[in-house]
């Protein structure tokens, strides 16, 4: 898959969902539009629920990364969203954190077909985990 998850980060607590966000980078060859992609959410051995979806979205070059906050912007009892030089940052405007402990799974999908798979694992580098089996 082109579009991967570099990072994830989950919110302290679940009143501050700003400060909850993933880095996602284009590791392929050709720009991405994430226009119209499902945010689905899972844990394993459970039914995957689609969040929302990515509306407009944002183009992403190759190489290129961005940071994907999940709550909104204008509410400060969310928290202060993260910045970083260099890297755009894109908000999904969620009403909750959607990292719900070790072993969440987080994907990003166009009919119902994968384009990013993140398993969460707050122990790993990044919070990044190694993939499961393709039937998660």
């Amino acid at each position: 898959m082109a579009l991967q998850f570099r990072e994830a980060h989950a919110a302290p607590d679940g009143k501050r969902i700003n400060e909850e966000y993933f880095v996602l980078e284009n590791a392929g060859a050709v720009a991405i539009s994430t226009a119209g992609l499902q945010v689905v959410s899972a844990r394993k051995g459970k039914r995957p629920s689609v969040l929302g979806v990515i509306d407009p979205g944002f183009m992403l070059q190759p190489g290129e990364k961005i940071l994907v906050i999940s709550g909104v912007p204008g509410k400060k009892a969310h928290g202060d969203p993260p910045a970083r030089d260099g890297m755009r940052s894109y908000h999904l405007f969620q009403r909750e954190g959607l990292l719900r402990g070790a072993g969440t799974i987080l994907k990003l999908a166009h009919n119902q077909v994968p384009v990013a798979k993140l398993v969460f694992d707050p122990a790993a580098p990044g919070g990044v985990g190694a993939e499961e089996s393709p039937a998660a």
